[in-house]
């Protein structure tokens, strides 16, 4: 023992596939630093129980039965704001996915996509950060644009440069560099700029 002891997370599952449920909450369990708080097969057997497991993000289907993802993302960031909501789905249209971002999400996982890139999606929101794809910049972009002849919040300089980039695919640490900041600094822009959103 060297004296530090391990941050842990508190993960809550929502997926109405009860195969990939079972094995997300297996996958997540055995990391050291995640505890699985809460496995559900409908929004509203997770509704019944967030008050009372109290998990710091919760990895959520869209496809759910009776309640929506979107409406159950709308209604956890409402009631449980602290909660951080990561939507996992097989729904790639753009549309739908900045749907989630509006209604509360701070970032997204393809189900196509491996699980080590859900623990590092996981542990980057846990953190303080969230990632952004080209599409969702320009519609980011396209948003903000909508909202300019309003009084409501708007994009620091830097977060529409840094915007912008993203929607240029320019890489990462080329954008950080750009600003002079690292890439950590970036990637907790990001997730301001998605708090922005919903204000």
């Amino acid at each position: 023992m060297n004296g530090t002891s391990l941050i842990t997370m508190r993960i809550g599952i929502v997926e109405d596939d009860s195969l990939l449920l079972d094995t997300l909450s297996l996958f997540l369990s055995g990391e050291p630093d995640i505890t699985v708080s809460g496995a559900y097969g409908s929004a509203e057997d997770a509704l019944l129980d967030l008050g009372i497991t109290a998990p710091d993000i919760l990895l959520v289907d869209l496809g759910l039965p009776g309640m929506s993802g979107l409406d159950f993302i709308r209604t956890v960031k409402r009631a449980m704001p602290r909660i951080e909501l990561l939507l996992h789905t097989t729904f790639a249209g753009q549309n739908t996915l900045f749907s989630a971002l509006l209604a509360g999400a701070s970032g997204y996982l393809l189900k196509a996509e491996g699980l080590q890139e859900m623990i590092g999606a996981i542990r980057l929101l846990h953190n303080g950060g969230a990632k952004m794809g080209p599409a969702t910049a320009s519609m980011v972009i396209r948003e903000f644009q909508e909202r300019s002849g309003g009084e409501g919040v708007r994009l620091s300089e830097t977060e529409q440069t840094i915007v912008g980039n993203i929607a240029a695919a320019v890489p990462l640490p080329e954008i950080a560099g750009k600003a002079g900041i690292s890439t950590e600094a970036v990637h907790a822009i990001i997730k301001n700029v998605y708090e922005k959103l919903r204000m």
